[in-house]
């Protein structure tokens, strides 16, 4: 099992690591049909997205507070009330960021403990009622 004292950011490869990440993310949402209606919910310049996900991932995985230093406390929940997100996004937000996992993270107990922590995550956003 991957040692949970050693910041993920490190085990990442660090700024470039994370920022290779975020980039795949965005690229896979933006360019898949199945993610579509999370697509929609972003500005159609991707680039403040992929830079304030990265600031936040800095400072979530254990690398610099990038994004407190800039914004302040995240406030992740708070900030993402005004999208409604349910099951079917949350699922879309997963499928991008575990397929650029799956490509970018060879490390097994990294890969699955990254993974896990990102779907307890999204599930948080969620704030509407599935039907």
């Amino acid at each position: 099992m991957t040692d949970l004292t050693n910041p993920h950011y490190d085990l990442l490869g660090g700024e470039t690591g994370v920022r290779r990440l975020v980039n795949r993310f965005y690229d896979l949402m933006d360019t898949q049909p199945e993610t579509w209606e999370l697509r929609q919910l972003h500005p159609q310049d991707l680039q403040s997205s992929r830079d304030k996900l990265f600031m936040f991932l800095s400072g979530w995985l254990g690398g610099p507070p990038l994004y407190e230093t800039a914004y302040g406390h995240p406030r992740l929940r708070a900030r993402h009330l005004p999208f409604p997100i349910g099951s079917n996004l949350r699922d879309q937000w997963l499928l991008c960021m575990n397929q650029a996992i799956d490509e970018q993270i060879t490390d097994l107990p990294l890969n699955r403990a990254l993974k896990m922590a990102f779907a307890r995550t999204a599930d948080h956003m969620r704030n509407q009622a599935d039907h």
